[in-house]
């Protein structure tokens, strides 16, 4: 169980990984970066592991791309690999998260914030991961709240 405090939030791409973060209460969500696939994922675990440090994190929670009909396909199961990867390299628990539909989420809400398409290449993995880490943070709350 992780415990209060900072949360990194992983959306694990082939290309880049978008990074969000909690405040440490854990109640809210904020995309900050995303780190570009360096080709080696030990360097992107370091690179993950200096983020943890930076943000004094407590917890990584990564997202798992289920398919619709709730299934471990093959990038699920690529996520879960990694997730193991990191649980061996970093300092702090990791959790996992479903993620089913979170890219097209952020996507939404970047177009509804007026974002074009080409502007939101920029920030839509990060915003992935705000979606699927602040599903973590309501799941835990709503946990919470059933056993107060």
């Amino acid at each position: 169980m992780i415990p209060k405090g900072r949360v990194i939030g992983l959306d694990l791409g082939s290309a880049r990984i978008g990074v969000a973060v909690t405040d440490s209460e854990q109640r809210l969500a904020t995309p900050v970066d995303v780190i570009a696939r360096s080709g080696h994922k030990a360097a992107d675990h370091r690179t993950v592991a200096g983020l943890v440090v930076d943000y004094e994190a407590v917890g990584v929670v990564v997202g798992i791309p289920l398919s619709m009909s709730g299934a471990t396909g093959t990038a699920a199961r690529a996520a879960l690999q990694e997730v193991e990867e990191l649980r061996a390299a970093l300092p702090v628990e990791v959790d996992t998260v479903d993620e089913r539909l979170t890219t097209v989420s952020a996507a939404a809400a970047l177009r509804a914030a007026g974002r074009k398409a080409r502007a939101q290449r920029a920030v839509i993995d990060q915003t992935a991961a705000a979606v699927l880490l602040q599903s973590w943070v309501d799941r835990r709350w709503s946990e919470q709240g059933a056993h107060s």
